[in-house]
């Protein structure tokens, strides 16, 4: 064990002992000349008595000691005096001083070997705070998109065992056979205007080739009468004909242009969106039916607290379906009937400029064809522009 409190009291003792011999000593010469007073010689000696005790002790230490990296060393039992316990600081300081390492250098390579601070809480804050939130956003998207999907998986569920309940006769469905009747009307007309739609687009894709035909012929024949002095009164009478044909022949193309895609509007644009909303009005009419038959099962079994909260819940959800029900079945009403005032109209205007521009071409009248596309303002596309520009080309 190491005695701190007697090795300090016997190197002052020491010390006493050295200082008081040295009082009585005379002053000696040396071989140089030079004085030195035995104060000065008993000082110095007495130094390097409690250096080598230091040293001795500092080596006691290190050997017997144990380990420098605990924070305090011991030096007594489990009951020992406060005094008995060495900072391990002190120790490094001595072990700096037998290497003749000044104090304050070693202090400060302790303190440059010390680890680097982690920050404060209040920057661990500052970091997780975005990131709580951005947990906290994302959370709510997924518990946002997983309600929608179970809303959606119940509603397929109750749509389709609707609709196999039908189709199997034990289910009931909502009929308006008025409106029914109207709309199985509307599907088939359109099916009748998309046939001469398609007929009216071969019609006009014929008599393009034919007025190309009739223009190139025409072009033969004036190069010819040009070519055959013999033969130039014929050549130039037909190839006058068939520019003539085929300036009469763009005349009805344009109307008949014009015919083809008011019906296709007609036929693929006001048709169409009237049958969207049909469309919707019947899956509307299904998702109605659908509750209203699972309201009526839950109200046909037993009146318990948790199916009376079920059938509560049903009640709304039937009421939400029967309002979209009713709204989109009024829409789809309002919807047929512009659009039979419309198909009228258009019609009428279309029938009557094919009758009358289709007479006036083969009765070869030239006014009156030209009249006819005044009077339902047809505006002819320029000789050239129905060719494809240089750049569509490339």
């Amino acid at each position: 064990m190491i005695k701190p409190n007697l090795d300090s009291e016997y190197r002052s003792t020491m010390a006493d002992s050295i200082m008081s011999k040295a009082a009585t000593m005379e002053i000696p010469i040396n071989s140089n000349g030079d004085t030195r007073t035995a104060e000065e010689d008993s000082l110095e000696q007495a130094a390097q008595i409690d250096w080598s005790l230091e040293r001795k002790d500092l080596q006691q230490v290190m050997v017997s000691g144990p380990n420098l990296n605990e924070t305090s060393i011991v030096s007594g039992g489990y009951g020992g005096a406060a005094e008995g316990i060495i900072p391990t600081s002190s120790i490094k300081d001595l072990r700096s001083k037998s290497r003749g390492i000044p104090h304050s250098q070693s202090v400060a390579s302790r303190i440059a070997r010390q680890p680097d601070h982690h920050p404060g809480p209040s920057m661990h804050h500052s970091n997780s705070h975005p990131t709580m939130m951005s947990e906290e956003a994302t959370r709510g998207i997924a518990v946002e998109k997983f309600d929608s999907v179970k809303k959606w998986s119940i509603n397929t569920y109750k749509c389709t065992k609707q609709m196999f309940s039908e189709r199997f006769g034990r289910g009931t469905r909502t009929v308006d056979l008025e409106l029914e009747a109207q709309i199985d009307v509307l599907r088939e007309t359109k099916q009748k205007y998309e046939h001469i739609l398609r007929l009216a687009q071969a019609l006009s894709g014929h008599f393009y080739n034919m007025v190309q035909t009739q223009q190139a012929l025409g072009d033969t024949f004036a190069d010819l009468s040009q070519k055959s002095p013999e033969l130039q009164d014929e050549f130039g009478y037909n190839a006058e004909t068939q520019r003539l044909l085929c300036k009469n022949g763009e005349t009805l193309l344009g109307a008949i242009n014009f015919f083809v895609s008011s019906i296709n509007t007609l036929v693929n644009k006001t048709m169409e969106d009237t049958l969207m909303t049909i469309k919707l009005y019947e899956n509307a009419r299904l998702e109605y039916d659908a509750y209203r038959t699972d309201l009526e099962e839950l109200s046909a079994g037993p009146r318990d607290a948790a199916t009376m909260m079920r059938i509560e819940v049903a009640q709304q959800e039937y009421q939400i379906h029967k309002d979209k029900y009713e709204r989109l079945r009024s829409d789809v009403t309002i919807k047929l009937k512009f659009l039979e005032e419309n198909k009228v109209k258009v019609m009428h205007k279309q029938l009557l400029l094919f009758h009358n521009a289709i007479s006036a071409y083969f009765a070869g009248n030239q006014q009156q064809l030209e009249q006819t596309l005044r009077q339902f303002s047809v505006k002819l596309k320029p000789p050239g522009s129905d060719k494809p520009s240089w750049l569509e080309e490339q």
